[in-house]
């Protein structure tokens, strides 16, 4: 009996498990378990065994448990699925050597679309640096640690057992500041040293936010918004918390709103205030609100204006228009250069300030919003929906609504939209074979279950999402996300894994991931990870037996047809091979016939191989086209 256990009898009293001996990878795993952390994504290897073995022990003790990806990329994303859905810390850890490398992808993916991830990689021991040891990418091999700088907030090497809480703390803290990735390297004997647990855990940032404000910025933002005639919202990817009341303060103040690609998902495509995507893939009468003459001020909240959530219109340049730019990351404001107001401070904060303002704007001429709300309870028939077209002067011809209503299945058919215009709202109901992808996000937008999650891959499968994905069933009026997609290093391939990771986090949850043929073939293996847990996640393969973004872009630029074209191959036959559901849908009438909500209730993956009209173009915006012609 120690010294401390014999104390704690005399006194009658519990010692802190502080003074007890623990394996470094103990120690990680407790301090996870504090966090709350459910799972580490990964993939065993020599240098990371010790813990994996610790992992091993925590799982029998109610701990953070071992999901076993098939890639360590795929382990990245789907730590990165998990930390959106939870907000907590995604965790993936690699081996050295190849199993590290193999993570930057991913874990550059969740540095530039700001995902905290702790990211641990083993090393061989010390003593071996420099002498060729087996996979070594220390400071005298390849140095992850130095690769993995230019991609996280914090990587350090664990180069003495005194180090590993002191590093740990140091990491976790830098995760949550940043909302970025963070790096460990741990050479294995220090993994399987034995140590005690010290650190004051009372300390442990579980949740590092700025709730601060700039009051005297927020006050003149009222005062400006007070005085404008026709204010415009653009809401981006930082307004997840607060979404609910962002729209609360436009529904009382007559104020429009649209979203950039990365903002899309937080608003309900339904709200009467909505006028759609600025940016890429953009909807028209978003981009002709925002450069309207008669739009005197242009509020961007939460978005970091990168070239996806700014082409079409430009922040960047001075004209006629005011800008206010309000964000909880001040360097997202060096893009709006020529705004007369940045108001820095955390955005839910902001508008709790505003909505509590006894000031409420008078009523919005230009718009003539009126009873906006984003609660809509039963479908508008079709005739209806005409007249309101009509009556609100949107951009879609009478022949082209005459042409959708003799396509309409019933006068009960559910609503397109009130303010926005699709690109070709024919084709989102058009019915021919092959199935249009216009038309398939129709069928997601109506028939997927209520509060279903959509994963958009990065290609043409992103485009015909941010465009025509308007889930009817959306939202509730909580800050809730509908889409996911991993913009900022656009990785192909990251949904499939992500949704594993959303899959584990929330299993109640439907999950729907709308996947290229292209992106499916690079990472396709890791479905397996959802047959082996049984997570229901429906699988969409746009299958157009192509590149088709690349496909497409070539198109526009001119440039040679080359390098795009896939291998016919049967994914349907390849899912019921690794233990997955697979169907093939050749036809609208093969889609139709899916029941998209039993799937989602099933204790298996469901690939459905879609094959789509190969012929049509993405929506690619006038900055893309224009992008590609510099190619040329």
């Amino acid at each position: 009996m120690s010294t401390h256990q014999l104390l704690g009898q005399l006194l009658d009293t519990k010692i802190p498990a502080s003074i007890e001996q623990y394996e470094a990878g103990d120690i990680i795993l407790d301090y996870l378990r504090e966090l709350g952390v459910e799972y580490v994504f990964g993939i065993p290897g020599g240098a990371i065994e010790p813990l994996f073995n610790a992992l091993a022990r925590s799982a029998v003790s109610h701990g953070p448990k071992p999901i076993t990806a098939r890639h360590e990329t795929g382990a990245a994303f789907m730590a990165d699925g998990y930390a959106r859905e939870t907000g907590k810390l995604g965790v993936c850890i690699a081996t050295s050597g190849p199993g590290a490398t193999n993570l930057i992808t991913g874990i550059a993916s969740s540095y530039l679309d700001r995902v905290p991830l702790l990211v641990i990689t083993g090393q061989p021991s010390i003593d071996t640096f420099g002498g060729l040891a087996f996979q070594e990418s220390s400071c005298s091999g390849i140095d992850i640690v130095a690769m993995l700088k230019h991609c996280t907030a914090y990587s350090s090497l664990v180069s003495h057992p005194d180090q590993l809480e002191r590093k740990l703390i140091a990491a976790i803290t830098a995760a949550y500041q940043n909302r970025q990735p963070v790096h460990l390297s741990i050479p294995t004997d220090i993994a399987r040293s034995v140590q005690q647990r010290s650190f004051n855990r009372r300390l442990l940032p579980k949740h590092l936010k700025n709730n601060t404000i700039d009051l005297h910025a927020t006050e003149e933002l009222a005062q400006r918004l007070y005085k404008a005639r026709n204010p415009v919202f653009v809401i981006g990817e930082n307004c997840e918390n607060a979404a609910r009341d962002i729209i609360t303060y436009c529904e009382n103040n007559n104020i429009s709103l649209v979203t950039t690609p990365q903002g899309k998902g937080l608003i309900n495509p339904y709200h009467s205030n909505y006028y759609g995507v600025c940016g890429l893939a953009a909807h028209e009468s978003a981009t002709t609100l925002l450069n309207s003459p008669k739009t005197d001020l242009i509020v961007i909240v939460g978005s970091s204006l990168d070239q996806q959530a700014a082409c079409g219109w430009q922040p960047s340049n001075a004209n006629h228009t005011n800008y206010i730019h309000i964000d909880c990351d001040s360097e997202h404001f060096c893009r709006s250069p020529f705004s007369i107001l940045n108001v820095s401070g955390n955005i839910k904060r902001i508008f709790e300030y505003l909505n509590n303002s006894t000031k409420i704007r008078p009523k919005n001429s230009f718009h003539q919003m009126q009873n906006a709300s984003i609660h809509i309870t039963k479908p508008i028939p079709f005739e209806r929906r005409e007249l309101e077209r009509r009556k609100q002067n949107t951009l879609i011809s009478d022949e082209d609504y005459r042409a959708n209503q003799g396509r309409r299945q019933s006068t009960t058919e559910k609503p397109l939209f009130r303010n926005f215009q699709l690109i070709d709202e024919l084709k989102y109901l058009n019915d021919s074979s092959p199935i249009k992808p216009q038309r398939l996000m129709y069928e997601l937008s109506h028939h997927a279950k209520d509060g279903t999650c959509f994963l958009a891959d990065i290609g043409s499968s992103y485009l015909w999402a941010i465009h025509y994905l308007n889930p009817y069933h959306q939202m509730n009026g909580g800050n809730t996300r509908y889409l996911h997609m991993a913009m900022g290093l656009a990785s192909m391939a990251w949904s499939i894994g992500a949704a594993i990771g959303i899959a584990l986090a929330s299993p109640q949850k439907s999950i729907i991931c709308i996947v290229g043929d292209g992106a499916l073939l690079m990472s396709g293996h890791e479905i397996t990870v959802a047959v082996q847990h049984k997570l229901p996640i429906i699988y969409i393969v746009l299958n157009d037996e192509a590149y088709g973004m690349v496909k497409h872009g070539q198109k526009i630029a001119g440039a040679e047809l080359t390098s795009t074209d896939l291998p016919a191959v049967k994914f349907a036959d390849y899912a019921q091979s690794i233990g997955a559901k697979g169907i093939t849908a050749e036809s609208l009438q093969d889609f139709t016939s899916i029941d998209l909500k039993s799937l989602s209730e099933s204790d298996l993956p469901t690939l459905i191989d879609v094959h789509i009209d190969k012929t049509e173009a993405p929506p690619l915006s006038s900055r893309l086209k224009m992008l590609a012609s510099y190619e040329k």
